[in-house]
């Protein structure tokens, strides 16, 4: 099965592969949630099996009988498939019995050797996920890379390619599944939704809060995300309506990354909303949007993504959020964008 959100990317394999263009190394990306891996398990059985529909052939049988993701009961450095042509690496047990938060060298190199033998048919693995190799194992992956055999496909799985370095990165070719915000999405997302409970969300909404990503869209439902992120949209609106809500958002405590995202989407929908000089469906956004600057929206964007892009160092985000804040509560009658003070500090 491809989902809906996986044709565009399905699309430029399937062109690849009948054009016999498949490259010896594949890169797999997008963001966590994006569905890669099954992605990946799709290709590998449309690769292996001559009949992409079938699902009741023997080789089907033993691809679907893998489960590369379970957590074994001891430590391996990779894992074979049921499959003998077909391996996997990923961080796995260490001796202290609790997962490793990298993939060791010595994984990397089992994982080489292994595909170091001559094979007949395709051999193929997967690494999932490449970004969370240490240096020595990116390292140790490069010259298999550089110097491929026949008949072997190298597939690396990653959430984040600013952690691979260059080397590997110029040796794949490199897939990229997007976030989607499109009919087809959004009535996947209403077909997962069974609890009648909440069958009258807006599937649309859903992938909106979870930033078009729709298993994430899901997986919020379950919980109380999705309430939270609407509480958070609609009081920046009202910030942005009326500064002096400002004084509301402690409700942002400790989740200030999650909001700082809400607003990225918000300030991305008034960017369409202003090219595409029509109204869109939240109104308060809509009224934002007829009041601000094209360009002041365009800098506070690019200060919310490098505010976004900060999280991942020691930086105050509570102090970068009130910043962006400030910023963003006169959005609707600025004369001058000011410089966001932590910016300067970095």
């Amino acid at each position: 099965m491809t989902f809906p959100w996986h044709k565009k990317a399905s699309e430029k394999l399937d062109k690849m592969i009948e054009q016999n263009h498949l490259p010896h190394a594949l890169l797999i990306t997008g963001v966590e949630k994006i569905g890669k891996f099954d992605f990946t398990q799709a290709l590998i059985k449309k690769l292996l099996c001559p009949n992409s529909s079938c699902d009741h052939c023997e080789l089907c049988k033993t691809l679907n009988n893998d489960d590369p993701k379970s957590e074994l009961g001891h430590s391996v450095l990779i894992r074979r498939s049921h499959y003998p042509n077909l391996i996997y690496c990923r961080t796995e047990l260490n001796d202290s019995g609790s997962m490793s938060k990298d993939i060791r060298v010595d994984q990397i190199r089992a994982f080489c050797e292994s595909l170091g033998k001559t094979a007949e048919t395709l051999q193929i693995g997967v690494v999932f996920y490449a970004d969370q190799m240490n240096n020595n194992a990116a390292n140790s992956l490069l010259k298999t890379l550089e110097e491929p055999r026949q008949n072997t496909l190298i597939i690396l799985l990653a959430h984040n390619t600013d952690r691979l370095p260059m080397t590997i990165l110029s040796r794949c070719q490199t897939i990229h599944i997007n976030p989607s915000y499109n009919e087809g999405t959004a009535n996947w997302v209403a077909s997962q939704i069974n609890d009648d409970t909440r069958s009258d969300f807006d599937p649309m909404q859903l992938l909106e809060s979870a930033h078009g990503v729709p298993q994430r869209a899901i997986d919020d439902l379950k919980g109380d995300y999705y309430f939270k992120y609407q509480s958070w949209q609609n009081l920046l609106l009202e910030i942005a309506l009326s500064p002096t809500k400002i004084i509301d958002a402690e409700i942002f405590s400790d989740n200030e990354l999650d909001v700082l995202k809400c607003l990225q989407h918000l300030i991305n929908e008034g960017i369409k909303i202003k090219i595409l000089n029509h109204d869109g469906a939240n109104l308060e956004l809509n009224k934002v949007v007829e009041k601000a600057s094209f360009n002041h929206l365009y800098k506070l964007l690019d200060d919310t993504n490098q505010a976004i892009s900060l999280s991942q160092t020691p930086v105050n985000m509570k102090l970068l959020l009130d910043n962006i804040l400030v910023v963003w509560s006169h959005i609707t009658n600025l004369k001058k964008y000011p410089a966001v003070t932590n910016f300067q500090e970095h």
